[in-house]
């Protein structure tokens, strides 16, 4: 069987170095009775770890060269294959044993790591926690204090709906091919209960998207289309802020006063 042919348009980098796949399943320490999603798992490096400690392992994979190696590499008993796209695959069409949650896993195409990881915080309340190998640029995003430039809607809308950790560094001679940059892997453990209180979430979703497409404006100039300056100064944050330099919290209570303006 000739070898598989890294494919540029599904963005894939395989995992090779042993001694990091050991690391990264040390990070997630799956028990056997939980139920694990792996997105992604490309050849099985990591798929061969997780199936040392669990009994069955789900896994969505886009590539059908892929899912017919995989298939023949670990069977059916042990391991679920669904051959399609991550990105239109929902996690209620999953069996989950009562009162458990999912665990998913992940070395994520990096073409698709944010648009996904935005499709699975909105269906948080399914998940235990994610653990990605991410583009170490995404990764610091995702953990970005208020106040710096790589502060913006994705940080934001993942802080509301986790609690997000950076565990480790992962250099390019760990995959195959070799990415142009270093990656890193991140945990990401949904809240229970948010941490802030948030009357819709779609206008949290909102006010977040819209300030950040205008980053360097005033949040009285970038969001004066759908929040006056005097509903700004109500919700008690400063007009003349940039949105860079809002907490989750202040963007909580601008949310909330979209709500209350809807609902006159």
């Amino acid at each position: 069987m000739s070898p598989h042919r890294p494919r540029k348009r599904f963005g894939q980098n395989f995992l090779i170095d042993s001694d990091v796949i050991e690391k990264i399943v040390t990070a997630i320490d799956p028990q056997p009775q939980q139920p694990l999603l792996e997105i992604g798992p490309g050849q099985g490096a990591l798929t061969q770890e997780l199936l040392r400690h669990i009994e069955h392992l789900t896994a969505v994979e886009i590539d059908r060269d892929l899912v017919a190696l995989l298939s023949r590499q670990f069977g059916k008993n042990r391991l679920t294959l669904h051959s399609e796209d991550i990105l239109n695959f929902s996690l209620h069409r999953l069996q989950l044993p009562q009162n458990k949650r999912l665990r998913v896993v992940g070395n994520l195409p990096y073409n698709i790591s944010t648009p996904l990881i935005f499709h699975l915080l909105q269906q948080s309340e399914l998940i235990a926690d994610m653990h990605f190998m991410l583009q170490e640029e995404v990764a610091d995003r995702l953990v970005a204090p208020a106040g710096g430039k790589t502060y913006g809607k994705l940080t934001v809308m993942a802080s509301y709906h986790c609690r997000i950790e950076k565990l480790f560094t992962v250099p390019p001679s760990a995959f195959s091919p070799p990415p142009q940059v270093h990656s890193a892997l991140v945990r990401l453990t949904p809240h229970r209960p948010l941490p802030v209180a948030v009357d819709q979430l779609s206008s949290l979703e909102k006010v977040v998207a819209t300030a950040f497409i205008q980053r360097r404006k005033t949040i009285r100039n970038s969001l004066k289309k759908i929040l006056p300056s005097t509903m700004i100064k109500q919700a008690g944050v400063n007009p003349t802020l940039r949105p860079e330099q809002l907490s989750l919290s202040q963007f909580a209570l601008l949310a909330n006063q979209l709500s209350s303006r809807a609902d006159d």
